[in-house]
């Protein structure tokens, strides 16, 4: 066996009884062959490097639900089968001036305009309703052209107001403000198709700049396009801040440049790789998968600096430098594996959620850990290595900033370890109620950019004609005629009329809507041909076999009142005969199918709770560790929801995913300390005194990496995103929590429960 083999064996076999299960063995080899290890790191970082250029966001909410269950189906299979009103762009104008007869004209035209844009297949607005023909065939606009007085104009407006169920929707009713929707080419959209027409709707809309009126632009795509925007925003924002509190944060630490910038390299390069993976296997980033950047770069700084400082500590008790590094990755890596496998499973856990969104963000995390950990024990020890040889010579101690509060904790620890442990304990139980008492909540406007134009706009379309959030209600028709018979006339009429009952007057569009021209001796033929055929297709199917109902929502409809209104609707319509009609709707979706990903995530994380709790056993040999650790590591999250619970935030999509993640990094720092807390008794510390010297050792180390951490996920709440920015919140909120937990209540816990720790590793102490 070559000699340098043989130097290797007793380092191997250390890591084989490791509680990093042999993981850190990847650092020995780069030691060992680090020209190939590093041509291997050039590559890929290469790889991934070239990437960058390709990076997209997208913005589709839908994608978060796709394969979530039957609402997600129906949804789907109603939009192919009809078209849906969620990808219309909808213009509202405003103007005290409306009834004007030359302000009237400009609209008719800006309406013209919108019918030919050239992503439009269709229009819905006063202009573009047509009354059926008379004796001479000829359709007439419902808004007569060339009216000569603001008296003629407001007559016809409110004629249309009273007459059409449909108009009453789209047109204020004193007459101050009008709404016109454009339906898209679906197959136009593909692609930055949905960038490219809002811009042209929105160049539109400049050439009409008048005081006299006011034009704005919402519906889904313009809020699909603020989401996109601000989670680009924030991406680049997010990272860069990151980085540098990342590294002002190490430059305390370390008191040198040098230093803060080799603790930064390894976390930079984690990024780097992730975005780099996330482009070649997903294509693109989502809205979810977009806070990862931020989240694996400071979970890699964590590791860093732990690392750093281990490696500085050996190196001021006179180690030789590279001997320091090889002996840190035989010491620290073990711990690191450890808590990369635990947050591995925090990830992996939320999986267990429907829905693709979550699907992708659990695999990106699951597989963007690992590569934080790759760079820990690859790429840092290599830089380590350069930079001793290249001269670089560490400060002689941290920062007294990171050491001054550890003589008070560890005063707490000796004498006051009792009531402290009894105290965590009874908090710690006390705190399960609230965590039974959250309840699942959603709303919709969760997901857009705080201080949303489009979603202002929304509101007061909401105010003034009712809403743009459609509920959709499908109707089997029983003679399948694309005429539709009288028989199945009457069941779309009683379906139109429950649906007027619930959500109101002129809040609903179907085929009944234009009752008025048949009670007028218009025949349905004659209405249909008058409405003209992309319409008529929102009403019936080519084939003439389901019909559909649109009801209109408000916007701000949180998803409780959501449910309420689905509830009653189909009760209704079981009522009255009409089961087999089904209601869907991207707000029905949302509303049914967040809740159960919320209630699901939930469980996610009670078992990635027990299965860490069980790894941490299993890798430590010790149930007793296991035990120990429960506390420390559940009490953040119970924390976390009692602060939710009182504040009457419930449990959000965004909540539990925090949560979840928050956990799997809190973990982390458990694990260290219990890892040099099992050393120091296999080095034949007594009981206490191991906790003692863990709680002085460990301690700085935990305070620099819970403030980087902090610190990076401090940047998160700065977002425009609301749930992002509550994902910031929550984690930096559990972090703080968690760092509590391991530096007062752990070392207390161990304290008070000798007995069970006398005995553990080295001599009966």
């Amino acid at each position: 066996m070559p000699p340098a083999a043989k130097s290797l064996l007793p380092l191997l076999e250390c890591c084989t009884l490791s509680i990093g299960f042999g993981l850190e063995r990847i650092g020995l080899i780069t030691l060992k062959y680090p020209k190939i290890v590093t041509a291997v790191l050039i590559a890929f970082t290469l790889l991934c490097l070239a990437q960058v250029p390709r990076i997209t966001i997208d913005g589709d909410l839908l994608r978060l639900y796709k394969n979530s269950g039957e609402y997600y189906d129906t949804y789907v299979e109603l939009g192919e089968r009809f078209g849906t009103f969620e990808n219309d762009a909808y213009i509202l104008v405003k103007s005290d001036q409306l009834t004007d007869p030359e302000v009237i004209e400009t609209m008719r035209e800006l309406a013209l305009e919108l019918e030919l844009n050239s992503f439009a297949s269709g229009t819905l607005s006063p202009f573009s309703l047509r009354k059926p023909a008379e004796e001479d065939g000829i359709t007439r606009p419902a808004v007569p052209e060339d009216m000569a007085s603001a008296e003629e104009v407001a007559a016809a407006l409110n004629d249309l107001r009273q007459n059409d169920p449909m108009m009453r929707n789209l047109i204020v009713e004193d007459l101050t403000g009008f709404v016109m929707l454009m339906f898209p080419n679906p197959d136009m959209l593909k692609g930055d198709g949905e960038a490219r027409m809002i811009a042209e709707l929105r160049e539109m809309i400049s050439f009409y700049d008048d005081p006299r009126y006011q034009i704005e632009l919402t519906g889904p795509p313009i809020w699909k396009s603020e989401l996109l925007n601000a989670s680009k925003s924030d991406q680049v924002k997010f990272t860069a801040a990151g980085i540098i509190l990342g590294f002002l944060t190490a430059f305390l630490a370390f008191r040198t440049f040098w230093g803060a910038v080799l603790a930064t390299l390894a976390p930079f390069v984690s990024v780097l790789w992730v975005v780099g993976s996330v482009v070649l296997i997903f294509g693109s980033f989502t809205f979810l998968t977009n806070i990862l950047t931020a989240l694996v770069l400071v979970i890699a700084f964590a590791e860093s600096m732990f690392f750093c400082f281990h490696w500085l500590r050996l190196s001021r008790e006179g180690m030789d430098h590279e001997e320091a590094i090889r002996e840190t990755i035989v010491r620290v890596s073990p711990a690191c594996a450890l808590t990369s496998i635990t947050t591995v499973v925090a990830f992996l856990s939320l999986s267990i959620a429907p829905g693709q969104g979550i699907f992708e963000f659990a695999i990106t995390g699951a597989l963007a850990i690992p590569m934080a950990f790759l760079a820990l024990v690859t790429f840092l020890p290599l830089a380590l290595r350069a930079a001793t040889r290249m001269g670089y010579k560490p400060k002689q101690a941290p920062s007294v900033a990171l050491t001054a509060i550890i003589p008070p904790l560890s005063k707490l620890a000796e004498r006051g370890h009792k009531p402290v442990a009894i105290l965590g304990v009874l908090a710690f139980v006390l705190m399960l109620y609230p965590h039974f008492q959250l309840q699942p909540t959603f709303s919709f406007q969760q997901f857009l950019p705080k201080g949303s134009e489009a979603l202002d706009t929304s509101e007061a379309i909401d105010q003034g004609v009712g809403g743009v959030a459609p509920l959709y209600v499908s109707i089997p028709l029983l003679d399948n005629d694309p005429q539709i018979t009288d028989d199945d006339f009457a069941r779309v009429e009683t379906v139109h009329g429950i649906l007027e009952n619930i959500f109101g007057k002129g809040k609903v569009i179907s085929g009944a809507s234009f009752n008025h021209y048949s009670e007028a001796g218009f025949s349905r033929d004659q209405i249909f041909d008058a409405v003209g055929p992309f319409m008529k297709r929102r009403f019936i199917t080519d084939e003439g076999d389901l019909a559909m109902a649109t009801a209109f929502m408000p916007t701000q409809l949180g998803s409780k009142e959501v449910r309420e209104l689905v509830e009653e609707t189909d009760a209704a319509l079981k009522e009255a005969g009409l089961g087999d009609a089904s209601i869907s709707g991207f707000r029905v979706l949302s509303a049914y199918e967040s809740v159960d990903m919320i209630q699901r995530l939930q469980d996610g994380l009670t078992i990635a709770v027990v299965i860490s709790i069980f790894i941490i056993g299993i890798a430590f040999r010790s149930w007793r560790v296991a035990l120990i650790c429960t506390i420390p590591n559940f009490a953040p999250i119970l924390g976390t929801e009692l602060y939710l619970w009182v504040s009457g935030a419930g449990l959000q999509l965004t909540t539990v995913i925090s949560l979840t993640i928050a956990f799997g990094i809190a973990v982390d720092d458990t694990i260290h300390f219990m890892n040099h807390y099992v050393r120091a008794r296999n080095q034949n510390y007594g009981h206490k005194e191991a906790v003692m010297r863990t709680l002085e050792r460990v301690g700085p180390a935990l305070i620099a990496t819970t403030l980087i951490l902090c610190a990076g996920t401090t940047v998160v709440i700065f977002s425009v995103l609301p749930q992002v920015a509550l994902f910031g919140a929550l984690c930096v909120l559990t972090l703080f929590l968690a760092l509590l937990g391991d530096l007062i209540i752990l070392p207390s816990l161990l304290i008070a429960g000798g007995r069970l720790f006398r005995s553990f590793g080295g001599q009966p102490k």
